[in-house]
């Protein structure tokens, strides 16, 4: 059992907080355990820490080769534990151990990735004039808070520590209280693996507390968010507020799949969008849940969508036979079932799915849903579901298809299905998305570590992944010399 409490200057400690979260398994509706709601003591605690192991220099003046080897060793007992590490966020969110996108051994790559990245980002030297000499380099930034979602847990945690300590900074992690087990197993992991105390801290509690907490503190020097839109906006306004740290967030999408009528292979189209939409039960916002396809083709296409999502194997999702699992939790999953009749309120037509299923299990399940007829300006084109909905809306025109695809406040990922070259480099011109992927379905591997990408509008702001994601966590410095 993973205790739950504040994990500062590299060893457990108590919250001063006497209010309690209780943590309930969504495939059966059983409490699974309580651990406190944190508090700004928890948060000061940790803050103060990771200021003291940034400035004595405890990781940033590590050499290169040390931090290297310390990172992949961390890699390494990410990878032996990885079963252990998706169990607990199985039993704490729902997402399926048998989906290997985003699980564990996923983020232990991911920390390969970033171990060898500790010395491929360089400075520049610039000419001017015989007496001077200008060099630019890059320097960690400081105290990190890093603000992580649920719906992956691990992978979402190591998506922000992984390029915080590889760039040299120290890190307050703050997880999600639906999903901290992971969180705070990574901590005692990087401790075991050589990262000096104080360089990795964890502080679990509500968001509104804890997090607010860091999003306000004067003494962190950056804040990297992963969540909600609404709540994105909200750190933004608290970072603004007190000492204009750095803020990258990565928030909401309403994510395109366009289908047009010259796609090659139907049926690979349907696997792809629907493995977008279900996997962890369409709880990403990457899920692609805006189909926009040519109506010559369209009937055709949900077809074969409904067939799939009929293949489906739904139960608990600590059981390695399951394909879907539960929605986080009750409340998340009345949402999302709200929406779908909002939906055919509003004019959608329900062709498969919408109703709880096997609700005798007290587990939070909805079946996959299908609504055709979708206009843009429904609430379930517009609107962030979180959940296994497809809106599917039709076309003539190419200019049709992007203009449904950038109808929303969103542009975070979008997928484009044609074998017209020319088309498919027009879309991924044209369409307002920091990822266009054409014929392609979301990229897994060690490969996909080295992709960057930055969202447009609402989706949030700033670069992940890659090199050019370490680099959001370092600042450029300027050294001028004079020498005539």
């Amino acid at each position: 059992m993973v205790n739950v409490r504040p994990f500062i200057d590299g060893e457990l400690s108590d919250s001063t907080s006497s209010d309690t979260i209780d943590v309930v398994n969504p495939s059966c509706g059983k409490r699974l355990f309580s651990f406190s709601a944190g508090s700004e003591d928890d948060v000061y605690r940790a803050v103060a820490s990771a200021r003291i192991a940034f400035d004595a220099g405890r990781w940033r003046d590590t050499p290169p080769s040390i931090k290297k080897k310390t990172l992949h060793r961390l890699a390494e007992l990410v990878a032996v534990e990885s079963a252990r590490l998706d169990t607990l966020d199985a039993q704490e969110m729902g997402k399926p151990i048998s989906v290997a996108f985003g699980n564990a051994s996923a983020a232990a790559e991911l920390l390969r990735f970033y171990a060898e990245a500790v010395d491929k980002l360089t400075g520049d030297v610039f000419s001017s004039d015989k007496t001077t000499l200008v060099a630019q380099r890059r320097v960690p930034r400081g105290v990190v808070a890093a603000i992580v979602p649920w719906n992956f847990p691990t992978i979402n945690a190591v998506l922000k520590v992984a390029p915080t300590l590889a760039a040299g900074n120290t890190v307050v992690l703050k997880p999600s209280e639906l999903a901290s087990r992971s969180a705070v197993r990574l901590a005692h992991l990087a401790v075991e693996a050589g990262i000096p105390p104080g360089v990795f801290n964890v502080v679990p509690g509500r968001g509104s507390t804890v997090g607010r907490a860091l999003a306000e503190h004067r003494d962190v020097d950056m804040l990297a968010f992963t969540g909600s839109t609404e709540v994105g906006k909200l750190v933004h306004q608290y970072a603004s507020q007190t000492n204009l740290k750095t803020v990258l967030a990565e928030c909401g999408g309403k994510c395109p799949q366009i289908v047009f009528a010259d796609a090659e292979d139907l049926d690979t189209v349907a696997d792809g969008i629907t493995y977008s939409i279900l996997t962890n039960q369409g709880q990403w916002c990457s899920a692609g849940s805006r189909l926009i396809v040519h109506e010559r083709i369209e009937s055709e296409l949900v077809e074969k969508i409904v067939r799939r999502f009929g293949e489906i194997v739904v139960g608990d999702a600590c059981d390695a036979a399951v394909t879907f699992g539960p929605l986080v939790t009750s409340q998340h999953c009345q949402k999302v079932a709200q929406y779908i009749d909002v939906g055919c309120t509003e004019g959608g037509e329900l062709v498969v799915g919408g109703q709880r299923l096997m609700p005798e299990t007290g587990g939070n399940y909805l079946a996959p849903t299908v609504l055709r007829k979708v206009r843009p300006e429904m609430r379930v084109a517009q609107e962030e579901i979180f959940g296994p909905v497809l809106s599917v809306m039709s076309f003539r025109e190419e200019s049709d298809a992007i203009r449904l695809a950038n109808s929303t406040v969103y542009g975070l990922v979008a997928t484009v299905w044609t074998t017209n070259l020319a088309r498919g480099i027009r879309c991924s011109r044209d369409i307002r998305a920091g990822l266009v992927m054409v014929n392609a379905c979301a990229p897994m591997g060690e490969g996909s570590m080295a992709m960057s990408a930055e969202p447009y509008g609402q989706s949030g702001n700033g670069t992940e992944l890659g090199l050019a994601g370490m680099e959001s966590y370092m600042r450029r410095q300027l050294a001028w010399f004079n020498h005539g």
